[in-house]
């Protein structure tokens, strides 16, 4: 007997479903010019997060530490 893991039982989060979401989300996005429009748009979101992220990582790592000193008796 095969034991099935918290996640499921084919070991991801997915449960073994991905394929199946993978085309149901292919059979909800339009296809031809628009599908190429939401993917394009997909991608500049992407790369408007990364944006976003390295700058928040440069400016933490430019920031001085600052802390509260306690004292623990």
């Amino acid at each position: 007997m095969s034991e099935v893991n918290e996640i499921g039982s084919a070991g991801c989060i997915c449960g073994g479903n991905g394929p199946k979401l993978t085309a149901l989300v292919e059979l909800l996005l339009p296809s031809g010019e628009a599908g190429a429009h939401f993917r394009q748009a997909h991608l500049e979101l992407l790369k408007g997060l990364r944006a976003a992220l390295d700058q928040k990582i440069e400016a933490m790592s430019q920031a001085p530490r600052q802390g509260t000193k306690l004292n623990v008796e």
